[in-house]
């Protein structure tokens, strides 16, 4: 099963430094049919506007993987973390017993980031923080992981039976990924024109599937693809 989630129809809201998309409840935005994918919990499409973005505010016992897309974001939490994340690369913050923290755009563009959220395996965790480059050279024309709590994968650590993967791919090019029995994937390409198994989804649209074993994505251009495998 896929079921496309074009972007004109997903949530959100404009707050005039924020202008942010909810492919999942979020927020002021409620639907009752799109509460969660597996432990998917969030995944929102934000663009922050230059020298602006989320002041200091608390989580706990979730699992919150920032990708950016374009610019830079600059965090700083309660733990003493610092640390500013390019476009390409890939923040994860484990928010376990409790954790307070900022996201900044100090930069003078735009920045877009995809927020992600994961339900962790285990709660009541110490909380932590990381950041890691993933030049898009090293994930051209097939998918790489930049996040996981499955073992034996690569990338940064989450504590979730989870991952996050990436592709980029030149128009006409192809890539395949395997999804093991009983395990769901959200797929959203983050720029161009893609196909799904022969279903289209442009930047920003939404993809969630089930009940397939494998994933055959065609690049109609130029395009990046970010998906969460998980149970």
């Amino acid at each position: 099963m896929i079921e496309l989630r074009p972007y004109k129809a997903l949530g959100g809201a404009r707050y005039g430094w924020l202008d942010t998309r909810h492919h999942f409840s979020f927020a002021e935005y409620y639907d009752p049919r799109r509460m969660h994918w597996g432990n998917l919990r969030v995944w929102n499409d934000d663009t922050i506007a230059p020298r602006s973005g989320f002041p200091r505010h608390p989580h706990r016992d979730m699992e919150i993987i920032t990708y950016v897309r374009k610019g830079a974001i600059t965090h700083q939490d309660s733990l003493g973390n610092k640390g500013r994340t390019r476009a390409g690369d890939v923040q994860v913050m484990s928010a376990g017993t409790g954790i307070a923290h900022s996201e900044l755009n100090k930069e003078d563009e735009s920045t877009q980031i995809f927020q992600i959220w994961i339900m962790p395996d285990r709660t009541g965790l110490p909380p932590s923080w990381g950041t890691r480059p993933f030049p898009k050279s090293d994930r051209s024309g097939s998918f790489v992981t930049l996040a996981s709590g499955i073992p034996d994968d690569e990338g940064l650590p989450i504590r979730a039976n989870a991952r996050l993967v990436a592709a980029t791919l030149e128009s006409g090019q192809q890539a395949d990924y395997h999804i093991d029995a009983g395990r769901k994937v959200y797929l959203v390409p983050a720029t161009g024109r893609i196909k799904v198994n022969g279903v289209e989804a442009s930047a920003g649209d939404g993809v969630a599937i089930r009940d397939e074993q494998l994933l055959n994505v065609i690049a109609e251009e130029s395009s990046e693809i970010v998906l969460v495998d998980t149970i």
